[in-house]
């Protein structure tokens, strides 16, 4: 991308850091206007991008959009995919995806905390040990990390045996005694409603009975007894002798109802005893904050506990000895893993070092710095990396380096040595062919046009030398009427890309000469 000065390059890099997560400022908005809204579109997402999507359920089968608003009154929100998102992750997934080397601003390798990433990246490529011996200290760090989790619960444990004794005594006492078992609580509670409800219901059957026994005579013997002194009525045939005929049938049914009228053959007399082991359970639960269920379990965790503390001399000693195994291996895998690392960072600065005359950075140096650490499931080195710019001067790390120039041109180099095929990115280089011309500004065209070759590059130059090895040359020009300035970027071809290439070299009158040095120029 080339422009003249003041055509909105600067423009165009705002926008893309504000679509990546960058922080807002209010003055990006056009004045007069009360929001900005940008996007950013990938068609390629790389696998540390993919995680983060992951993780927050997004989409990414179509690819990546990144969209961003800012009003006026200073509030920022964002979008992946049309996914509302915080900026925090709009930032994360910016900085996996785009990586930017500019004047004022710069990313990634100038952190830190990812040189040791980047040196372990570089090793696995050219190491086929590296990757088993990481692997190794991983696992050996995790069985190191649950032996000394382990030692520290168990000494915690019996910094406190003795109170902690006696109340796992009793407890587990306690519920050896209850011996509660899985599903217990819902048979005794279904028991204790059946005792309940047949004890209700003999209750209402036994007050049937009793109206059916008005007095101490069946309401059948009555019925009959009615029965009985109409017949006494003289009148011959008796004018009763059909109703008399109904009350002998009426006592008969009677009679038959109270036969079958009779609680149903429940054994309800334990029913206390199903109570007191119900509630007696429930009580424990409630004790030790389980559910009924879960109080099986409970007992046995205890008695490991009681038994941890009982054989606590020689749990103690398997614990530390089981620390001291792991801590000897994690200390060879890692000490064998920093040996390795030295190697790649021997070999990434002679890497480094072969790019540095040509880019105008003789009489620079680089080391990678290693530094012992806490030991971390990725071994016990902290790794920084350092340059000097100049002969006597200390190593410093990269963020230290004073001139912008020289700190792109040396990203560019450090670009080129750890040029992962398997973590592509989008790289933006802003101007750093500053302060350099000729042979040097052509070095940094074919150190670009390599790197190029596996990640995409947005590079913002004023080096002929440089535009000439693009593989697409775009145009930043600014367009200003009486209410609105336009900044506008094209695709420029042919005699339109010679006759820009020709611009930067003779300025605003374009001659022979050079036109002729721009098509001498133009590689792609």
């Amino acid at each position: 991308m080339t422009g003249e000065t003041g055509a909105g390059k600067s423009i165009l890099l705002d926008a893309l850091s504000l679509a990546l997560g960058a922080r807002s400022d209010t003055g990006l908005i056009r004045s007069g206007c009360d929001m900005a809204t940008v996007s950013a579109e990938f068609d390629f997402v790389n696998d540390k991008t993919r995680e983060i999507l992951d993780e927050n359920g997004i989409d990414y089968s179509d690819g990546l959009i990144l969209r961003r608003t800012l009003s006026a009154d200073g509030k920022s929100r964002a979008w992946v995919n049309d996914v509302p998102v915080s900026v925090k992750v709009l930032k994360q997934i910016g900085d996996e995806i785009v990586e930017i080397h500019g004047q004022f601003e710069n990313h990634s390798l100038l952190d830190a905390t990812t040189h040791l990433t980047s040196l372990d990246e570089y090793a696995l490529l050219y190491n086929k040990e590296f990757e088993s011996v990481l692997s190794q200290t991983k696992s050996a760090y995790s069985d190191l990390h649950e032996a000394q989790k382990k030692l520290k619960q168990l000494t915690e444990l019996l910094e406190k045996s003795e109170s902690e004794r006696e109340f796992l005594e009793h407890n587990v006492n306690e519920l050896r005694k209850l011996n509660p078992q899985p599903g217990e609580e819902e048979e005794l509670a279904n028991a204790r409603a059946k005792m309940m409800d047949a004890e209700k219901n003999a209750g209402i059957l036994n007050d049937a009975l009793d109206v059916l026994k008005n007095n101490g005579n069946s309401l059948d013997e009555q019925i009959c007894s009615v029965a009985h002194i109409l017949e006494r009525v003289k009148t011959d045939p008796n004018p009763y002798s059909e109703i008399i005929d109904k009350l002998y049938d009426a006592a008969s049914t009677v009679a038959e109802i109270g036969e079958q009228i009779h609680p149903e053959n429940t054994n309800i007399d334990d029913i206390d005893s199903v109570e007191e082991r119900l509630f007696a359970i429930r009580a424990a639960a409630r004790k030790h904050r389980c559910s009924a269920d879960e109080l099986h379990d409970k007992l046995i965790e205890m008695e490991n506990q009681l038994n941890a503390i009982d054989n606590s001399d020689a749990e103690l000693q398997k614990c530390k000895n089981d620390v001291n195994k792991y801590t000897k291996a994690f200390n060879e895998f890692a000490s064998k893993l920093s040996g390795l690392r030295k190697d790649a960072a021997d070999s990434l600065r002679k890497q480094i070092l072969t790019e540095l005359p040509d880019l105008k950075l003789g009489s620079a140096d680089f080391v990678v710095d290693i530094q012992k650490c806490e030991p971390t499931a990725n071994g016990t080195d902290a790794i920084t990396f350092m340059i000097k710019t100049n002969p006597g001067t200390p190593f410093a790390p990269l963020h230290k380096i004073a001139s912008g120039g020289e700190l792109s041109r040396f990203m560019l180099a450090l670009r080129v040595a750890l040029n992962n095929p398997n973590d592509k990115k989008t790289i933006v280089f802003d101007e750093l062919d500053t302060g350099i011309s000729g042979a040097t500004a052509s070095a940094v065209g074919e150190r670009l046009n390599k790197l190029a070759q596996n990640e995409q590059l947005l590079v913002i130059t004023h080096s002929a030398q440089v535009a000439g090895f693009a593989d697409k040359h775009f145009k930043i020009s600014k367009h200003s009427d009486k209410d609105t300035t336009i900044t506008s970027v094209d695709e420029i071809t042919g005699d339109e890309r010679i006759n820009e290439i020709a611009r930067i070299i003779s300025g605003a009158k374009i001659t022979e000469e050079s036109i002729a040095s721009a098509k001498t120029l133009i590689k792609n």
